[in-house]
């Protein structure tokens, strides 16, 4: 029998100026096999190229709204199909348009031009979208709950000392790994936007 082979996915909560920090890890299967908190895209492209993954799912907006040409303009549309949708299932979140988000979508979308370009496939997920549909806690509702919550979902060698970037990198490793297994619901779609979030109760 053929041995199935281990999904390695890099999950990165990714912030929006190199100046504050990013949380990513290699996730092997269920098992955290690397983590960091890094800062500016030199240090993420090394720790993927390291990691040669399937697949980096990465925590930001990774398209403008249809119509849209660039981020800062202040008319337009304001949410993406993928965005309407997560307001439909009443899941919070920042619109892409508002404040520091607006950096924030510029450098997810120069960051994966940039991966795709090294020929790595790249999702965009929302780490606190899974974890409401996980029932379990966001990083704001405390690290040892998140951590707790995560380990209950089966995932293997969390350290305790991991902060709540890295962990939610983590998170976004998850939902990677159930999207190449086909246990994950793309909200919109690839052209226009996509944010891919678990099927509710999945979690491996």
């Amino acid at each position: 029998m053929e041995k199935k082979k281990t999904t390695h996915v890099v999950g990165v909560d990714l912030a929006g100026s190199s100046r504050r920090s990013t949380g990513i890890c290699l996730l092997k299967g269920m098992t955290v096999a690397s983590f960091a908190t890094v800062s500016s895209d030199e240090e993420i492209l090394v720790f993927v190229d390291r990691a040669r993954p399937d697949l980096v799912a990465i925590d930001a907006p990774l398209s403008l709204p249809p119509g849209r040409k660039s981020i800062e303009e202040r008319t337009g549309e304001h949410f993406r199909p993928c965005d309407r949708e997560l307001l439909k299932r009443g899941i919070r979140f920042f619109p892409i348009t508002l404040g520091p988000m607006r950096s924030l979508t510029t450098r997810g979308i120069s960051l994966k031009e940039t991966l795709v370009q090294r020929g790595y496939k790249v999702i965009e997920i929302y780490p606190g979208a899974a974890q409401d549909l996980w029932k379990i806690a966001r990083k704001q509702g405390g690290l040892l709950k998140l951590r707790r919550g995560l380990e209950k979902l089966g995932l293997k060698n969390l350290a305790k000392d991991m902060n709540g970037d890295e962990l939610d990198a983590v998170t976004g490793a998850l939902v990677g790994r159930l999207y190449l297994k086909g246990e994950a619901e793309v909200l919109g779609n690839f052209r226009e936007g996509a944010i891919v979030i678990p099927r509710p109760a999945t979690s491996r």
